[in-house]
């Protein structure tokens, strides 16, 4: 039997249609059921259903009546707070195109996406740093913009362009991802194949308001069912998140391998009464992290697969957990197969996780670079660009990528990209840039130099502070006689962690 998992494909995206109108569709069930609620250690900020959707709406007319129109790009430079997801859903529901982007980039790094995607305007928190833009609408008149009467959803083809994020491609330079409105639709596949979500939940994520993650799984999925979300305030230690949950009463936890392991590591009391089990994505979750979390929780952790292309559209769940190594199984409606160069291969063996073109969250293409987006096809497969196999059950194990491709606190980061950074430092003749682990399961960015010198680390650091996100910001700088090369005289980026190794104590 070959590696394709179909188990037929999922019910069609209705026309018209809208994303925010879509995320929203549940506010007339229970106007006054708490949709949101931002915890604090002694209270908590609440936002019913009625008082998000009039937020949204209040502000997509704000956004309309500054000049902005129906396809207009918009570049999304806002902080991690609620304003980032009314501001995001209020641009979707008038048809204008929100850029969701880290609070951590540099001013450099906004200059090339504006340079790329030229904006019509900057959503801008004037605390998160920006290249100049000629519109530019601050955050307090977006505030404002919440109490003006409720603009109607733009309803249309739901394959039009509703939103953009970036993600580092393998050519180092960022790429801008271009999605559909179907996108959302998409995401019903996860509320089953992962989630195992009910209205009657309360879901906690632990990362950012304006981290892609959060603002899918933590927000829009369980607004979209009618469930409550709960997000930490900006700054919470990990240490407080146990007595969060238990306060609060949450029945699914979100987060990043890391946050799990963080949280393991200084809480003392982790029992959860409420908790049915945890949600993990960004990164790969190692087989330790996930018996120490079941081991001491009592719950289980389901472990999803995904990328800025697509989402996520592998994973364990409660229905069908994961066995042994594996990551889970394609989710229900999803066509995904384990591809050789001459098509699928034999169940069992190595290849590369693809999934099918007419998935609906899959993207439309790379704005700008449509060429580099019909590279990653072979046929009507979507090459995601890692390694995976497939049993015969369908249950897919991730055996590492085929490129160079770093992973940073569940970011994914182009290790061209950090050294075309540091290649113009001076002092430096060559770099390379890789990921490697300081401890059990903790991976951190690591830069190797050749020069005629060991330069200063505190000055690298400082440089590198001004000019890259501090996600990927390298946190070791190595200085070498050589950097490995092939044969062919490249760079072989995977022998550069054994460097790491053999100088540190």
């Amino acid at each position: 039997m070959l590696s394709v998992f179909d188990q037929g494909p999922p019910s069609p995206c209705p026309a018209p249609f809208n994303l925010a109108a879509h995320v929203l569709r549940r506010t007339d069930d229970d106007p006054e059921k708490i949709a949101l609620s931002v915890l604090r250690s002694d209270s908590a900020e609440d936002w019913t259903y009625r008082a998000l959707r009039s937020a949204i709406l209040g502000t997509a007319t704000g956004l309309l009546r500054a000049g902005l129109k129906p396809g207009d790009i918009a570049l999304m430079r806002l902080g991690n707070t609620v304003d980032f997801p009314i501001a995001y859903l209020g641009a979707i529901a008038v048809g204008i195109v929100p850029v969701p982007t880290s609070s951590q980039l540099t001013e450099p790094e906004t200059e090339r996406m504006i340079a790329d995607l030229q904006p019509a305007a900057i959503l801008r928190d004037p605390a998160v740093a920006c290249a100049p833009h000629p519109l530019q609408i601050i955050l307090s008149e977006l505030t404002a913009m919440r109490t003006l009467p409720p603009a109607e959803f733009q309803m249309g083809d739901p394959e039009r362009l509703a939103y953009v994020v970036y993600t580092s491609g393998t050519s180092g330079k960022p790429r801008a991802v271009a999605h559909a409105h179907r996108a959302i639709w998409a995401r019903q596949m996860m509320v089953d194949g992962w989630y195992g979500l009910q209205d009657t939940d309360r879901l906690c994520h632990a990362g950012a308001f304006n981290w892609t993650y959060t603002l899918g799984t933590g927000l829009m999925d369980p607004w979209t069912i009618g469930a409550t979300a709960l997000i930490p305030e900006p700054g919470t230690n990990p240490d407080a998140l146990p007595a969060l949950l238990k306060q609060h009463r949450a029945t699914i936890f979100a987060a990043a391998p890391g946050v799990f392991r963080k949280l393991l590591k200084a809480s003392e009391d982790m029992h959860l009464p409420t908790l049915r089990h945890g949600l993990c994505a960004g990164e790969k979750l190692s087989r330790h992290l996930h018996a120490q979390w079941t081991e001491v929780t009592e719950t289980e952790l389901y472990e999803a697969y995904g990328m800025s292309e697509c989402s996520t559209f592998i994973s364990s769940s409660p229905a069908h957990p994961a066995r042994g190594e594996s990551l889970g199984q394609p989710q229900p409606g999803r066509r995904v197969a384990i591809l050789g160069p001459d098509g699928p291969v034999p169940q069992g063996q190595e290849g590369t996780i693809a999934i099918h073109r007419s998935d609906p969250g899959l993207m439309l293409t790379y704005l700008n670079a449509p060429d580099e987006a019909e590279a990653r096809m072979q046929g009507d497969w979507f090459l995601t660009g890692d390694q995976g196999a497939m049993a015969v059950d369908g249950q897919i194990t991730y055996l590492g990528r085929d490129d160079d491709m770093m992973n940073a606190g569940g970011y994914r980061v182009s290790p061209v990209e950090v050294e075309a950074t540091l290649s113009k430092f001076p002092g430096i003749t060559q770099v390379g840039a890789a990921a490697v682990e300081v401890k059990q399961d903790t991976f951190v960015i690591a830069a190797f130099y050749t020069g005629p010198e060991k330069l200063d680390d505190g000055a690298l650091q400082t440089y590198v502070e001004a000019n890259l996100a501090r996600y990927k910001q390298p946190r070791a700088f190595i200085h070498l006689p050589e950097l490995p090369t092939g044969g062919n005289g490249k760079l072989l980026r995977r022998a550069l962690p054994a460097y790491f190794k053999a100088t540190t104590p």
